[in-house]
């Protein structure tokens, strides 16, 4: 009797911990951590920002405690093939193309070996406030190896307010066409405008052959598995190492999901 009790018990707790475990995974959701400027004079609650020392402590962290740092292109193929990630799985990415990308995050990046994809607005490429990356710079790190060149537009505008078909597929359309001439390779990343984005919007994406997308602030309603539909975690100059590591463990954005009902 005493043998039989022991072997429903064991039964019960192995259950138990795999219905757990399960549960655990899945709310797990592959870290894709999003930057826009790093700057020399970063404002401390400029959420578009993050210091050049931060980010260089960021990068070393993920260096030093041995993340597997992974190309967007490796996590939108891997969410495709519904494959399981690799423990301590990161992606980086930068939007807009500011011209602080080359100057401070591209040689700590190149000095690491940290593969990233800057999302560039093409019109504003080299314009003349002098804010933005120039060709020469966007060639130069694309021919690097580590970093890859992404979709954000022809303006930035905000594509759900956009009525017109033709204005859409021009932002969506002729960016990729457009960057695929200048750079010479498949430009396969898009990023929405400022997360922005309806079923319309989203089918013009792939229907321009992009082979995955990138937003953020989606919400528990959005599949983990839409590689149209990529999640994002926005890294600010707020954040300290503690923030940076609660945001790349891959549970945050199920938990801010959770707490947003």
């Amino acid at each position: 009797m005493f043998k039989r009790k022991s072997i429903i018990v064991v039964s019960c707790a192995v259950i138990i911990i795999a219905v757990f475990s399960a549960y655990v995974r899945s709310l797990y959701i592959v870290p894709v951590i999003m930057y826009h400027s790093v700057s020399a004079d970063a404002e401390p609650d400029n959420r578009m920002q993050v210091s050049v020392d931060l980010f260089t402590r960021q990068m070393k962290f993920l260096k030093n405690h041995h993340y597997n740092v992974l190309s967007l292109e490796a996590v939108g193929q891997m969410i495709r093939d519904k494959k399981r990630f690799p423990p301590k799985s990161v992606a980086i990415t930068f939007d807009d193309g500011y011209k602080d990308n080359y100057v401070y995050a591209y040689p700590v990046l190149m000095k690491l070996g940290l593969p990233a994809t800057i999302f560039i607005i093409y019109n504003e490429v080299a314009r003349s406030l002098g804010d933005r990356l120039s060709w020469d710079e966007i060639k130069e790190m694309q021919a690097s190896g580590l970093i890859t060149i992404g979709s954000h537009t022809l303006d930035h505008p905000n594509l759900v307010e956009i009525k017109s078909e033709a204005e859409l597929k021009r932002q969506i359309f002729d960016s990729k066409k457009n960057l695929e001439e200048k750079l010479g390779v498949p430009v396969n990343a898009f990023c929405y405008p400022s997360g922005r984005f309806n079923a319309q919007v989203r089918d013009l994406v792939i229907q321009a052959r992009y082979r995955f997308a990138v937003a953020t602030g989606l919400g528990k309603n959005f599949s983990n598995q839409d590689i149209y539909l990529i999640k994002r975690v926005r890294v600010s100059n707020s954040d300290n190492l503690f923030d940076f590591w609660a945001k790349i463990s891959g549970y945050y954005n199920s938990f801010r999901e959770h707490n947003h009902k």
